[in-house]
């Protein structure tokens, strides 16, 4: 029987030392190559095959997000497994259109890494419980299908993100947002995308259209 052929694209050596042990213990599995950044991977893929890779999202230069992209761009048939600390439902959202095969945490356990990556090398997609829940309920909640259902994608938006959205769009920066609600500007920034995606919004102005037709925002705030 053929071994699954394996790749490893991660940036902290311990952990892709910790990942070939659990792979290679499994008789059906075998590293073929590992890279720390997304460039080195396409070299590698360049040079050989794999069945399967195993990706992280936050990679230094290219992202494991532009580094997917690129493979699919490419058109190599590996799969991709995302294995990553991200978990918020717009990451899982992002990689899946990308075209990866599966999702999983870090913190998942030995076995349930082994049979994700048995299941996309088989040609089926791979997703948690709790993964799966997020990806539905980010279709739910798309715009689009918002617009379709006749709502205000207003509703989506939580109570901390309604109060960054009131001062986005009164002109206050990210960090004075972030002092003002007792925030990091990487937690401002997450809201931010969230209520881009969450209203259907590209551009700054855009929100600032929407607040004063939505009275959120007077004349005079502006």
């Amino acid at each position: 029987m053929n071994k699954i052929r394996i790749m490893l694209a991660d940036d902290h050596a311990i952990l892709r030392t910790g990942l070939k042990l659990l792979l290679g213990s499994d008789a059906a599995m075998q590293v073929v190559g590992e890279a720390s950044n997304g460039q080195d991977l396409l070299r590698l893929l360049e040079q050989d095959a794999a069945d399967v890779l195993i990706l992280d999202l936050s990679m230094p230069g290219m992202s494991g997000l532009e580094t997917l992209k690129e493979i699919k761009s490419r058109g190599y048939q590996t799969k991709i497994l995302i294995l990553t600390m991200h978990t918020d439902e717009h990451y899982v959202r992002e990689a899946m259109q990308a075209g990866a095969s599966g999702y999983l945490d870090k913190s998942a356990f030995d076995s349930e890494l082994l049979a994700a990556v048995k299941t996309v090398a088989s040609g089926q997609m791979y997703l948690n419980n709790n993964h799966a829940l997020l990806l539905v309920n980010s279709l739910l909640n798309s715009p689009q299908h918002q617009e379709d259902a006749g709502q205000d994608p207003y509703v989506l938006l939580s109570y901390r993100e309604r109060e960054v959205l009131r001062l986005l769009v009164r002109g206050y920066s990210m960090s004075e947002i972030g002092k003002l609600l007792c925030l990091s500007v990487k937690t401002v920034d997450t809201h931010k995308t969230r209520i881009m995606q969450k209203l259907g919004k590209n551009k700054k102005n855009e929100l600032v259209e929407y607040a004063l037709e939505h009275g959120l925002l007077a004349p005079k705030d502006i």
